[in-house]
């Protein structure tokens, strides 16, 4: 009976240390989830806290970006206001307007420089000279001018 008590008292002992152990590991255990739970708390404390300021920050990017992108709009509209003047005046029929507008002054001075001539204000070398100019540079603008409407037609 002495090995069967001394079994006995070794399992007994062997029990007690693994009961002792077991529960060791289990106060560790709630001691950990404690703690996990208190800082677990802690941190949603903090972003709670926090929740505000980002509210705040969320809505001043939203002002910021709405109102950039709003600058950003009003100037690509004037830009693009810009540009499509700029191609209104560059376009075929208002280069022909532009041309046909420097055809009516070009004549309108050869008009004013014969009448000058007429009256006798200029000489007539003077005036063979200058009207000789205006006269080429009009029909120089009449064949383009042509040119012009030929090729839009």
């Amino acid at each position: 009976m002495r090995v069967s008590a001394r079994n006995s008292i070794c399992v007994y002992l062997n029990l007690g240390f693994l009961c002792s152990l077991y529960h060791e590991l289990e106060v560790s255990s709630f001691r950990v989830r404690d703690e996990l739970r208190k800082e677990t708390l802690q941190l949603a404390k903090e972003n709670l806290e926090k929740e505000q300021r980002i509210l705040e920050l969320r809505n001043q990017c939203t002002i910021i970006r709405t109102s950039e992108l709003a600058a950003a709009q009003d100037r690509l509209s004037d830009l693009e206001r810009q540009k499509d003047e700029i191609m209104r005046s560059y376009s075929p029929a208002a280069l022909l307007d532009k041309l046909q507008a420097s055809m009516a002054k070009l004549d309108e001075e050869s008009e004013e420089l014969h009448q000058k001539f007429l009256e006798k204000d200029i000489d007539l070398a003077t005036f063979v000279q200058k009207y000789k100019k205006i006269r080429t540079a009009y029909h120089k603008q009449a064949l383009l001018h042509l040119a012009g409407k030929t090729s839009l037609h």
